[in-house]
């Protein structure tokens, strides 16, 4: 079966603090929202000690154009990316050229050429390198694109893939914006790019095999996360309910993914789930019947990062791995949502 052989990230400069963070949105949003000390307890409830941006602090309080964010997002994706992909490829004991296919996932920015012809050239891979980008997956992207290297892996056992996920959430921040949405997702999203490879089976060494892949998509549901394009850049949208959409589908959705591989809920060791929010976590937890601490990692990562859409299930893998390395023997679930609404899932024997 494909492995994936190495996984490596790489955060901005800008370390922000919690407390900093909640103190820049109570200034903010005080003026617009005559309840804003009421919604206020979603910054220490958020269980987020920092975040790491690639602009600095005094950006978020001027307007700016979705040419000059995406300009930003180019020039800042391609630096992170260039460096997580050079950790990943060194970790793996590759050369550069020895990519046969890079898959690039972002939501947050936008660019054409993409990013991972950019990365081509600043990574010297091999000028016939296959590539995809993928737009548009949200928090779920990093899942899929390991998905989709899987599937290309399992039609060429010889292949190497090189997946990439890179998210400048900090970006999408509207000053002008004072709904209730934006305040919480100033508490929560951050910046960070992680970089994987997947190896076919033609190629001996470690790594965490990769023993089927799940995608499901929730009909009429189509308001529950997202971003709106506006003049201004991007909109977050997310309900409310989707802690309560965790705890009504998680058990079904996972139980009837593992139950295709000949596996049950109780069978998996690891939890490496996407950690949308604490109340994500929780439903989660309830809905799986878990201890609330077999989800430690991801909430470890939310702790040190942020919710960083995309890249965020790829820094609880490599957490994962520096913990625990490669053969420890057990079943890993790995698991995200995003637009859609939906769900990207890969099981591993970790």
């Amino acid at each position: 079966m494909p492995r994936l052989v190495s996984v490596a990230t790489a955060v901005p400069a800008h370390r922000i603090e919690q407390t900093v963070a909640a103190a820049f949105a109570r200034a903010k949003f005080a003026a617009a929202l005559p309840d804003v000390e009421r919604l206020m307890p979603v910054f220490t409830h958020a269980g987020i000690d920092t975040r790491y941006f690639a602009v600095p602090a005094e950006w978020f309080l001027q307007p700016h154009d979705l040419a000059e964010r995406s300009a930003i997002y180019a020039v800042e994706a391609t630096k992170l990316s260039q460096q997580a992909c050079l950790a990943a490829i060194e970790q793996a004991g590759l050369a550069p050229a020895a990519i046969d296919y890079i898959i690039y996932v972002n939501t947050t920015g936008l660019a054409t050429p993409s990013i991972d012809a950019r990365l081509i050239n600043r990574l010297g891979l091999r000028p016939d390198v296959r590539r995809t980008p993928i737009w548009g997956l949200g928090c779920a992207g990093g899942v899929a694109g390991l998905s989709h290297a899987y599937h290309y892996a399992l039609a060429h056992p010889g292949a190497r893939i090189l997946v990439v996920a890179a998210e400048l959430c900090g970006l999408t921040f509207l000053p002008d914006d004072m709904s209730t949405a934006n305040l919480v997702a100033t508490a929560l999203f951050a910046d960070g790019v992680a970089a994987a490879i997947v190896s076919g089976d033609e190629h001996a060494g470690p790594g965490l095999e990769i023993l089927g892949t799940r995608s499901r998509l929730y009909p009429d549901s189509l308001d529950v996360m997202g971003w709106t394009v506006l003049q201004e850049g991007l909109q977050v949208v997310f309900a409310q309910r989707i802690p309560d959409i965790v705890r009504e589908t998680a058990a079904a959705e996972i139980g009837d993914f593992l139950v295709a591989h000949g596996y049950a809920i109780a069978d998996v060791d690891t939890f490496l789930l996407h950690p949308g929010g604490t109340k994500v976590l929780a439903a989660y937890a309830q809905a799986l019947g878990l201890a609330a601490d077999r989800l430690d990692l991801p909430r470890g990562v939310l702790r040190d990062y942020g919710n960083m859409s995309s890249a965020t299930a790829l820094f609880v893998i490599e957490r994962h791995l520096q913990e625990h390395g490669f053969a420890q023997g057990g079943l890993g679930l790995v698991s995200a949502l995003g637009p859609g609404f939906s769900a990207e899932s890969l099981l591993l024997r970790t």
